[in-house]
């Protein structure tokens, strides 16, 4: 357990993720009392989300958390979309009008701590491990229980506290969507295979679509969605997952097995982004497929967005309507990300003998529009909404 928990703050945030993490940090540094809260006893220690895309890292900066971030993870400039051998589609990202001009694959759990690094610098903490039970708001303020009978009073409320967030339910809004069939295994893995370690791969196939991204250290990622997945996926159905989808001509053989999990994948959109004194971020917004690797991106930027506008009214006195601006401008962003990702999801598991053919026909063709490459680097990177 951290430090004592106060029992009164300018903004609790519920959830230590990297959205949590974001938020409370950016109020620190300036200037605003609040408090991070987390029922867990410890943070992250696997990878999970493993990509940061170039709108992120360029809102990052603002809490110095990029160059960090970057110095510790992988560049890649480029996506690929293939079916076994044959490439369909190449994203490139090394012409897109930013200071990072690529992705930026890095382990979830080292953002964490990079971001934990700030936060205790700016002088937060995160206090652990409390679980918030109940959430009430009155005109003047909100009220947090927490499971061992402690209240703490907040003048505003941040639910980051994933898809099953409390602040949520508690706040009445509803969480509107639906779940994927299918499950999703997660790994990373050690591969002796001598392909490409500067992009990351996307394996179409009849059984569905498997990601082949690289880690720091010589890892890989692998993402792949699978009918029934095992609940601890081992080596040998890695292994299955990359002869049957991945490449013929230079084969990965699995050497060692880091980590792996198995997740079920929702598509969902939270009606309103504020209710009242209570406001949403990350995953307890909006979850997605995780085809192109924007979920984590999305919640940090919405907790860098809601940074800003808690400052100006707590600490500079703007009007507290500026407050409705977060969501008015958020969800857009979150509405988009998620029917992105869904269409991609729906187009990379086409099983089908006669549409997969036409699918990879299509693709090919629009892999000769320059316009259509710049036009998925900008929606996959987010600098599309960059004004948002």
């Amino acid at each position: 357990m951290n430090a004592q928990l106060p029992a009164g703050t300018d903004v609790l945030i519920v959830g230590a993720g990297p959205a949590g993490l974001a938020l409370a940090t950016s109020l620190a540094r300036q200037g605003v009392d609040a408090v991070l809260v987390d029922k867990a006893a410890s943070g992250a220690n696997t990878s999970r989300a493993a990509v940061v895309h170039a709108r992120t890292l360029e809102v990052l900066r603002a809490i110095d958390v990029s160059d960090e971030l970057v110095s510790r993870g992988v560049t890649v400039p480029r996506f690929t979309v293939r079916d076994r051998d044959r490439v369909l589609l190449t994203v490139a990202f090394d012409k897109l009008p930013t200071d990072f001009p690529y992705t930026l694959l890095v382990p979830q759990d080292i953002t964490e701590q990079v971001l934990l690094d700030r936060l205790r610098a700016a002088g937060g903490t995160v206090h652990r491990p409390y679980a918030v039970t109940a959430v009430e708001q009155s005109a003047t303020g909100v009220t947090a229980t927490t499971s061992d009978g402690r209240q703490i009073r907040a003048s505003y409320a941040v639910g980051a506290d994933g898809m099953h967030s409390t602040v949520r339910e508690q706040a009445g809004i509803a969480f509107t969507g639906d779940t994927y069939a299918q499950s999703f295994v997660l790994a990373d893995v050690r591969l002796d295979w001598a392909g490409p370690s500067d992009e990351v791969a996307l394996y179409f196939a009849p059984e569905g679509v498997t990601v082949v991204a690289p880690l720091p250290g010589g890892r890989h990622r692998i993402v792949a969605t699978v009918e029934e997945a095992p609940e601890r996926p081992g080596v040998a159905d890695i292994q299955s997952l990359l002869d049957t989808r991945g490449p013929r001509t230079n084969p990965a053989t699995v050497t060692d097995l880091v980590w792996s999990s198995r997740f079920r994948v929702h598509h969902r959109l939270a009606e309103r982004y504020r209710a009242g004194r209570i406001f949403l971020a990350g995953d307890a917004a909006h979850v997605h497929s995780p085809a192109g690797g924007q979920g984590m991106n999305t919640g940090i930027q919405d907790a860098l967005s809601l940074a800003g506008k808690l400052t100006a009214v707590l600490r500079d006195g703007a009007p507290e309507t500026i407050l409705d601006t977060y969501g008015t401008e958020r969800r857009p962003v979150a509405e988009d990300v998620v029917a992105f990702t869904h269409r991609m999801t729906r187009i990379a598991t086409v099983g089908n003998g006669p549409l997969r053919s036409l699918r990879n026909t299509a693709l090919r063709a629009l892999d000769w529009v320059p316009a259509v490459h710049h036009a998925i680097a900008m929606n996959l990177s987010e600098l599309a909404t960059a004004d948002s």
